[in-house]
């Protein structure tokens, strides 16, 4: 079976530190650049799952350096090269502590809350009489905190925000206008895959007095897709939408009693569970790009990361 890379520990040229987030890990070089490897590793509620998946990493890392590539007429942005199928280097930036949600359908936490009777969101008035999975008018932005490693990320409204001082206003005002326009141009690219880019999250930092768009853009991890045929037909009968994320594998959690709370289990993640999960994210990958996905040699991914990362930092 393919192998998966679920853990590094590398020691870089210039290495300062490294930070082991829950599916990446990043490596500060100088205070100057990052290195940032998408391992294989899988999480859900919160919840690194015990099993990493073949390719995931790869898959996840190649969508984002194609839609950050794709994007740098609407803002800068931080990457500045691939060394390795796994990894993304680019410049070092200081985070906003808020990350932007880009919501062009009622769908996921804001259908729950809307169910329930809410009508405001992040400060945004949502429209009475809508229906689950209901596109809205304008796509709307919808706030969180960018909570530290282990809680949970807070809705937070823009009017908070500034109250907060947690981004200037007038930085702020440039999030919003970029955040929107990341996510039409996201929509437009995948409507030409046949599907809907129904919402997503983007995170900016800043450096030298400049913005720039930060991390994963547009990945099935970050971002929720639907398919365009069939989309009308199941809205109108009221049934859930094929969709394009990983939210097959919170099903299938779900389905086998895990959700991320005290005292639950994850279920065992047979071979065959990690290979099907394997290739579902082929399949995303796939529609996602409009490109077959070109396997990486597994052999020895350690070596190879590292071999290709020291010849970037050595080169570049």
């Amino acid at each position: 079976m393919d192998k998966a890379l679920v853990k590094t520990d590398f020691r870089f040229p210039g290495q300062k530190n490294v930070y082991h987030g829950k599916v990446r890990d990043v490596y500060n070089i100088n205070n100057e650049l990052l290195v940032m490897v998408a391992t294989d590793r899988i999480s859900a509620f919160d919840v690194v799952l015990p099993e990493g998946i073949p390719y995931k990493g790869q898959m996840l890392n190649q969508i984002a350096a194609k839609f950050l590539d794709a994007t740098t007429d609407i803002c800068p942005n931080w990457k500045l090269a691939s060394p390795d199928p796994m990894v993304t280097a680019g410049l070092q930036c200081t985070g906003y502590p808020v990350e932007m949600i880009v919501r062009g359908y009622l769908c996921g936490s804001a259908w729950r809350a809307y169910k329930n009777g809410v009508r405001e969101i992040c400060g945004v008035k949502i429209p009475g009489g809508m229906r689950e999975n209901q596109r809205f008018p304008e796509p709307i932005i919808t706030p969180t905190t960018k909570a530290e490693q282990g809680l949970h990320d807070e809705d937070i409204s823009r009017e908070d925000i500034l109250k907060q001082g947690l981004v200037s206003s007038a930085d702020y005002s440039l999030l919003e206008k970029y955040a929107l326009e990341l996510f039409r141009r996201g929509t437009e690219i995948a409507a030409g895959r046949g599907l809907i880019l129904v919402d997503t999250k983007y995170e900016f930092g800043h450096r030298d007095g400049k913005i720039y768009l930060i991390d994963e853009i547009h990945t099935p991890d970050s971002s929720r897709y639907f398919y365009t045929e069939g989309y009308e037909e199941r809205f109108e009968k009221g049934e859930p939408q094929k969709q394009l994320s990983k939210e097959f594998v919170r099903e299938w959690l779900m389905a086998n009693g895990f959700q991320g709370k005290e005292g639950q289990n994850v279920p065992e993640m047979t071979p065959a569970i990690v290979e099907s999960i394997s290739e579902r994210y082929i399949e995303l990958y796939e529609h996602i790009t409009g490109e077959t996905f070109m396997k990486g040699d597994t052999a020895d991914l350690l070596s190879r990361i590292e071999k290709n990362v020291n010849n970037y930092l050595k080169n570049k």
